[in-house]
């Protein structure tokens, strides 16, 4: 009788949950700041544009995505959180969607500053 694996999130499949519930490690964005904004960029290939959301809330940028896929019967799903050290200007945030890439750009306020204090670093 032979022996038949399984993938070891298989048992998760009746339940309708992602395949991964918690990633780590994941490279799928890069973020830097260039000419006064923040530059964010999410892998998220295989999503078309009306599936994605980004919302920003409070100092925190969103992106979520959500794909099923009737023939496999499968879902897909993405969901991250960003927090940014600097004050947005919230109604100049643009995104773009182009060859499984989001861009969001997140203009910093005038004059934002670092929040927090400063601490010392003794030698």
């Amino acid at each position: 009788m032979a022996l038949v694996r399984r993938p070891a999130n298989s048992w998760m499949q009746r339940f309708d949950l992602p395949n991964q519930l918690f990633e780590t490690g994941s490279n799928d964005y890069e973020l830097y700041e260039e000419d006064d904004e923040f530059v964010l960029s999410v892998e998220l290939p295989g999503f078309d544009p009306d599936e994605i959301t980004a919302t920003w809330d409070d100092g925190v940028l969103n992106v979520a995505a959500e794909h099923d896929d009737e023939t496999r019967g499968q879902r897909k799903t993405y969901h991250r959180r960003f927090r940014f050290p600097k004050d947005v200007d919230e109604g100049a945030i643009e995104a773009s969607y182009n060859n499984g890439i989001l861009e969001v750009r997140l203009p910093v306020s005038t004059g934002a500053a670092v929040a927090g204090t400063e601490i010392p670093i003794e030698a």
